[in-house]
């Protein structure tokens, strides 16, 4: 199907995304699920993972931590408690991050902050991988 399709990604903080897209993937609490211009009305949960989305013929990535998605026939809207853009993660500070998050699980504890120690490695790794990812690609 031909057409546009409206992201917008909004943070507690501010609107991240406002623009005309090909087709979005977002990381669904069930799932990804994809959507094209004309898409059904659709309200989703997210968890931690990335969200793609494409423009002519190059894809974008972000990293999604926690939210929801509102689909219709012309619009996405993610609701993201955190949202950053691959071009603004710095790599180094995310495999910072990596590192800091490993040790910490490996130095276990009570089953609350070893909890805590996977989803900080989880975020920290989703981080690295999308920033290696928009440096590959030149967008950063």
């Amino acid at each position: 199907m031909a057409g546009k399709i409206l992201l917008e990604v909004v943070t507690p903080e501010k609107l991240l995304l406002s623009q005309e897209v090909d087709e979005v993937i977002a990381p669904g609490s069930e799932g990804e699920f994809g959507v094209l211009p004309g898409h059904c009305h659709l309200l989703s949960s997210l968890r931690i993972g990335e969200l793609r989305y494409k423009t002519q013929d190059a894809w974008h990535y972000m990293s999604i931590l926690w939210g929801y998605a509102e689909v219709t026939p012309s619009k996405v809207t993610v609701m993201a408690e955190i949202a950053e853009k691959a071009e603004d993660i710095d790599v180094g500070r995310a495999q910072q991050a990596v590192e800091k998050a490993e040790q910490r699980l490996q130095a276990g504890g009570l089953p609350s902050e070893v909890k805590e120690a996977q989803i900080s490695l989880e975020k920290a790794r989703l981080r690295k991988k999308i920033a290696d990812r928009a440096k590959k690609a030149g967008h950063a």
